[in-house]
């Protein structure tokens, strides 16, 4: 059996990962001991060129303080599903920018669901305009 790599659910659940871990303002070197792994072992699981096992990915959830099923994509049922194109893309394209960053670390600590909704909204209004 050789090697298996990573796939598209392994890149979205590995950016979840690093958007999660940058909002509570750790390193990868901070996660990567907690975990008792390397470093470049996490860099691996956020790219998503390193599948993650159950009980890690359970670990990495406990040291991030959210649920499994916060670091998957939405079930969809439309056939889009997370293989539709430009997502992962996108994703990255928000993590390159100092302000998608500082949008990503924010976003997440807003505790009530209307303000995040409006807020959304407002982002989406904007985004059609440009």
């Amino acid at each position: 059996m050789g090697i298996r790599s990573g796939n598209s659910v392994d890149a979205y659940v590995g950016a979840r990962i690093s958007l999660r871990r940058s909002a509570l303002g750790l390193s990868q070197t901070a996660l990567a001991d907690e975990l008792g792994v390397s470093f470049q072992q996490v860099q691996k699981y956020e790219t998503g060129a390193n599948r993650i096992s159950a009980s890690r990915l359970h670990r990495i959830a406990t040291v991030l303080g959210t649920s499994v099923g916060a670091l998957f994509p939405p079930v969809d049922t439309s056939g889009e599903g997370p293989d539709a194109p430009d997502w992962l893309g996108k994703v990255k394209r928000l993590q390159a920018s100092s302000e998608g960053r500082v949008l990503a670390t924010a976003f997440p600590r807003i505790e009530d669901v209307r303000v995040r909704r409006a807020i959304a909204r407002v982002v989406a209004a904007l985004a059609r305009r440009g």
